[in-house]
């Protein structure tokens, strides 16, 4: 792995002919898309990779994308939260199917990564179309029969707008050394025992690892959401160094 990602690391980046092979529904607004990528050696859990769309008229525009599919050879997946008035998201979420062509660019990142070798706990927390770079930890972790206990502690607005809810609770299962916790911030399920509200220090104490466990831990969501659970997880006794975060800003240039 070690030797892989240094490999990958000192190979120059450059752009590189993708197709879309498949594409799947999410939610209301979300969508994963299958990118054939000739020559795509793999990726590390959480990179990301540069989008460009290139119009007939010659116009082209870019955006950062988490990778959502664990390492794989030949091809990856994006997984796009439509982001209103946006200029790329809307296209790729409403109008791309298999055959189009677009660039990838990547895989970029050498921070926000996890390796399947690790053998501490893994703690989660996803604002979000966040998930998207963890749900590729999350199915690395699986695809590697990982040991890891792994904790994910997932904000969304309402119960149909959590990405990859079904596959979640698959991985969730009984023995599987997983716990999924939400946080709904508008609406919750009939029943369920918390409140609307946002995450906070009193859920993270409930649903996420204490510091005395030294988890690796992943925050990624919105600014400001990044912001607000990186702060609770330091005042939590988690140390700064250790809380590695991802963020995106409304225009939607990584997601």
């Amino acid at each position: 792995m070690a030797r892989a990602a240094l490999r990958r690391r000192l190979t120059p980046v450059r752009w590189q002919p993708a197709e879309v092979s498949a594409v799947h529904a999410e939610t209301q607004s979300a969508r994963t898309l299958t990118l054939r990528v000739e020559g795509w050696a793999g990726h590390l859990p959480g990179q990301h990779v540069d989008v460009r769309l290139t119009a007939a008229d010659g116009y082209t525009a870019t955006r950062s994308y988490s990778i959502s599919s664990a390492p794989a050879e030949g091809e990856l997946e994006i997984t796009v939260d439509e982001v209103r008035g946006g200029e790329v998201s809307p296209y790729l979420v409403r109008d791309a199917a298999p055959g189009d062509a677009v660039e990838v660019r990547g895989p970029l990142g050498g921070w926000f990564v996890w390796s399947p070798d690790s053998i501490r706990p893994l703690q989660l927390v996803a604002g979000g179309s966040g998930i998207a770079p963890l749900m590729s930890m999350l199915r690395a972790r699986a695809a590697a029969g990982s040991t890891a206990p792994a904790r994910l502690l997932y904000s969304v607005r309402r119960p149909g707008a959590a990405i990859f809810a079904a596959e979640l609770e698959r991985l969730a299962a009984p023995g599987s050394g997983l716990e999924v916790t939400y946080a709904y911030t508008r609406a919750v399920p009939p029943g369920w025992p918390r409140p609307a509200g946002r995450v906070d220090a009193r859920l993270l104490a409930e649903a996420a690892w204490p510091a005395d466990r030294s988890p690796d831990v992943y925050v990624c969501g919105p600014t400001g959401f990044v912001e607000t659970a990186a702060d609770l997880l330091v005042a939590a006794g988690h140390s700064a160094t250790d809380v590695r975060t991802e963020r995106f800003g409304p225009t939607g240039s990584t997601s």
